[in-house]
């Protein structure tokens, strides 16, 4: 079960468009600081400020290769995720969802 705290770090992480982006990109394997920076009309300054809040979600991980820093997915946290939101699935099919969301147009 997660503690509140890396829950909070989960959901704020997880509640801005760019940080979203951010690990879409790396699904398609790991990346540079740089490389994320490129495909953004933003600062260098500011992706890193995203990566670092994805890091502390440990939503990614870091590792330093030479002059770089190269990101990757953190699989174990996504898997955690997947766990953790599966336990408010009814239990069988013929159970009716107690929420409805209705998307706007």
């Amino acid at each position: 079960m997660f503690k509140i705290t890396i829950m909070n770090n989960l959901f704020r992480a997880l509640n801005d468009a760019t940080r979203r982006e951010i690990l879409e990109l790396l699904k398609d394997g790991d990346m540079t600081a740089g490389d994320i920076a490129d495909k953004f009309d933003m600062s260098k300054p500011s992706i890193s400020h995203h990566l670092d809040l994805l890091r502390q979600a440990d939503l990614v991980a870091s590792v330093k290769k030479g002059q770089f820093v190269l990101y990757s997915l953190n699989m174990t946290v996504m898997d955690e995720i997947m766990v953790w939101f599966m336990q408010f699935k009814p239990a069988t099919q013929t159970e009716k969802p107690r929420i409805r969301l209705h998307v706007g147009k």
